[in-house]
């Protein structure tokens, strides 16, 4: 490895699918990919902690259980408050 530019390639894993369901394989990820994260459910559950009390702030008269409900994932709310920016 003579050029210094060598050291820094990479390769991205193994895909599954075409197109727009094209995904990662997951028997291909290993740690050395990045993809242990145990920390990821109590993360989720801050985000969703504080988004709750934020949408409470800015609506004192609304219902908890409402807030949260559409704060789910897969909620309208949550869907278009989670679509990438173009």
């Amino acid at each position: 490895m003579t050029d210094p530019l060598d050291k820094a390639t990479s390769s991205a894993p193994a895909t599954l699918g075409e197109g727009c369901l094209s995904r990662y394989d997951p028997d291909a990820l290993s740690p050395e990919d990045g993809t242990d994260f145990p920390d990821a459910a109590r993360l989720w559950e801050a985000m969703q902690q504080a988004s709750s009390l934020e949408l409470e702030a800015a609506c004192p008269e609304s219902n908890p259980e409402t807030a949260h409900q559409l704060l789910q994932t897969g909620s309208l709310l949550f869907q278009i408050g989670t679509r990438s920016k173009r």
